[in-house]
């Protein structure tokens, strides 16, 4: 797989993810899971099973009270990334509010209509608006997404919810100015997601064919928003590390900007770099 392919296509990015894991795993690195960060910090002493003195002079704490010494840490937590880059002493800002989008999917007997990748020219004050007919590896057609706030931060439905989520965004000075300076545009928004022939009048501008018949509702992702106190989006990498002698050790990617699936050869060899550059490897 090439880092600067002028070509694009269709794969099965749970399977490329998966490959990239077995590729860590084989050079060495080990993976956790249900491991939730509450604390980085300078570690006051070595690990008690370690002879290297201060080799790894950061530790890392989970809510049971884990730990994990390591050299350097590095952090792209999507949904999380501002809490966690504020665990080490960053900055709030920017903030991550979630916005939800929600997918159609063509009934597979009219699968037929869609032939390609179909993509509108995006509105470039809110890049990640726009329906668009996107061809699966399964051959089915998803149709979308719309983008609405969601309540949670992995809030993939409609009635999930999280009262410290919603009230993090809500009281956010950064969400309101976006909201009041668009507020037309984020009201037609979530009539689109509460109504399907809404919804289906959007894709009809590029496929006239299409009725609610032909669709049924599809998958939900949530995008990892960034924004600033100002209400602005931002659509740029946003790297931060913090203050102290910890922050000479913490790279935070606060903001990778889409489309990172596709680009994530290129975002790793960017980050990289910057890993690099920052800790003088």
């Amino acid at each position: 797989m090439a880092l600067d392919s002028p070509y694009t296509g269709i794969v099965d990015y749970k399977q490329v993810a998966q490959s990239y894991a077995e590729d860590f795993q084989e050079a060495g690195g080990t993976i956790l899971t249900d491991f939730e960060v509450t604390n980085m910090e300078m570690a006051k002493e070595s690990p008690s099973e370690s002879d290297d003195g201060l080799k790894y002079p950061v530790v890392v704490r989970n809510s049971k009270g884990e730990e994990v010494y390591c050299r350097h840490i590095v952090t792209c937590a999507g949904l999380y990334s501002d809490r966690l880059s504020e665990i080490s002493g960053c900055s709030p800002e920017p903030h991550i509010v979630p916005f939800r989008g929600d997918y159609l999917v063509l009934k597979p007997e009219k699968s037929y209509m869609v032939k390609g990748n179909i993509y509108p020219v995006p509105n470039p004050r809110f890049p990640f608006l726009g329906v668009h007919f996107t061809p699966r590896m399964d051959g089915s057609i998803w149709l979308g997404p719309n983008a609405v706030l969601a309540f949670k931060r992995e809030g993939y439905k409609w009635f999930h919810f999280n009262a410290g989520d919603f009230l993090d965004a809500a009281m956010y000075s950064g969400l309101w100015k976006l909201v009041l300076r668009n507020l037309s545009y984020g009201l037609s928004e979530m009539y689109r997601a509460c109504f399907l022939s809404a919804q289906v009048k959007e894709l009809q501008k590029f496929i006239p064919e299409v009725t609610v018949n032909d669709v049924i509702r599809g998958p939900s992702g949530v995008r990892a928003q960034a924004l600033d106190s100002d209400g602005n989006l931002v659509d740029d990498f946003v790297f931060d590390g913090g203050s102290g002698d910890i922050g000479s050790r913490i790279l935070h990617v606060r903001n990778a900007p889409s489309p990172a699936a596709t680009s994530s050869l290129a975002i790793a060899k960017m980050i990289a770099d910057e890993v690099q550059q920052r800790f003088e490897l």
